[in-house]
């Protein structure tokens, strides 16, 4: 008889340490979920503002290209005036 209640409160202390254990486990489990996201989050944003940046050098670079292709245009087209006026 002595034994079983030994055995049981052995039982009844394991269970009671799974419980506090199960606990910690789950708030780590929740810290680390949170951390994630912050981490996911500040990623998001630095790419963010990575990907905005360089769309907006690239549409200057491509306006400016655009303005030196136009002014091209323009002054072949004079000169294919001038020599049709020839």
């Amino acid at each position: 008889m002595k034994k079983f209640i030994v055995s049981f409160a052995l039982l009844a202390v394991f269970a009671s340490c799974k419980e506090e254990t199960q606990e910690k486990l789950d708030a780590a489990k929740d810290a680390l979920s949170e951390e994630v996201k912050e981490n996911v989050d500040s990623v998001k944003a630095k790419t963010e503002k990575v990907l905005d940046s360089t769309k907006e050098k690239l549409k200057s670079k491509v306006d400016t290209l655009l303005v030196k292709g136009a002014s091209k245009v323009e002054e072949k087209a004079k000169q294919i005036k001038e020599s049709a006026k020839k």
